[in-house]
């Protein structure tokens, strides 16, 4: 009897440094290249902060993270013998990595042209694709494929976060609301989230990193028994827990809102100085939309004319106004939350 042959082994290489969001975006792409590929073993390179947003993921080999000691880190990619780098991030450092590897890479059009144009001329050039199905653009040559499963977050067992550990009021169901984000310009003031949670007639939580504490302090001050400070209480993964058990999820444009969508959550995703034409709103996949109705609202102020000032988010307000949060309509959030509580 001949012996069986064994599956050639393809070695892949992803990278995406960061953020939060980004890196759980790419998750279709892991998935679909590690089930679809004959032999795929894939390996991820991030930086080490946010190796616990893929920790878990089952369809990784091998985490690799971006070091200090740049030979050092090179020495350790070029041991694995890749056959294949996807470049997800697509900047000078992805650049060099490709350099010094020397085998086939296939890249990520991020559109920094259409983007600058959009921001500075605000000419709205970008295409109606989303930056998901973008990504999947980059490994279309191995016959890889969209199959409409969205996005992966993977919550371990030990970060689930049980009832005890939140107020007994909120035992009976809860909405999150996420406070943060990575620049200013992308976050409600305190003000107008005080004013949302006085209008939400439904316990709340909100979530946060432990530089939004003294925020949430202030926002849960208008109702202490409604509204719980997370904000610096739970770890990621203990933050997504209580997304995955949340009934609605309010967030701006920032990693916790992609984290609920991959979490299959109803979101209400609220916009500053960003825009979801960028191609970045929640994702649910096509297979998901085929048997539910879109559980995703925007609320963002329209016909703003320096909308969008940036792609990423500032740190201050350009004109000094900051309108295009300071307008936000509350009561368009609240409605949208009434709504998704009423098809729950």
């Amino acid at each position: 009897m001949a012996p069986l042959q064994q599956e050639k082994r393809i070695k892949f290489l992803v990278i995406r440094f960061s953020s939060i969001g980004d890196i759980v975006l790419t998750t279709p792409v892991v998935r679909c290249l590690k089930k679809q590929v004959p032999g795929a073993e894939i390996h991820y390179l991030i930086k080490p902060q946010f190796r616990m947003v893929m920790e878990p993921n089952p369809y990784i080999d091998k985490l690799h993270l971006l070091q200090a000691d740049w030979d050092a880190m090179i020495e350790e990619l070029k041991a694995e013998r890749f056959d294949y780098i996807i470049d997800l991030h697509h900047n000078l450092r992805t650049l060099r990595v490709k350099n010094a590897l020397k085998v086939p890479s296939y890249s990520f059009n991020k559109l920094n042209i259409e983007k600058l144009i959009f921001v500075k001329l605000k000419w709205n050039v970008m295409p109606k694709v989303h930056i998901i199905d973008r990504y999947m653009e980059t490994v279309a040559p191995f016959g890889v494929y969209n199959d409409g499963e969205g996005m992966d977050y993977f919550i371990p067992e030990k970060d689930r976060v049980p009832l005890s550990d939140i107020p007994h009021s909120h035992h009976a169901g809860f909405i999150s609301i996420v406070i943060g984000a990575s620049f200013y310009t992308k976050k409600l003031p305190v003000d107008k989230l005080q004013e949302l949670c006085k209008k939400i007639n439904h316990p709340i939580i909100l979530l946060g990193a432990k530089e939004e504490r003294e925020e949430g302090d202030a926002i849960a001050s208008v109702d202490p028994v409604k509204v719980y400070n997370a904000c610096g209480k739970f770890s990621l993964h203990e933050s997504a827990d209580l997304v995955r058990q949340s009934k609605v999820v309010i967030a701006h444009d920032t990693g916790l809102m992609h984290i609920a969508a991959a979490l299959r959550k109803p979101v209400i995703a609220v916009w500053g100085s960003t825009t979801p034409s960028f191609g970045m709103v929640p994702y649910y996949g096509k297979n998901y939309l085929q048997r539910n109705p879109a559980p995703y609202d925007d609320v963002q102020v329209l016909k703003l004319w320096c909308r969008p000032c940036t792609k990423i988010g500032r740190h201050k307000c350009p004109q000094g106004h900051f309108k295009c949060m300071k307008q936000i309509s509350i009561d368009a959030i609240v409605a949208n939350v009434e709504k998704r509580l009423r098809q729950s």
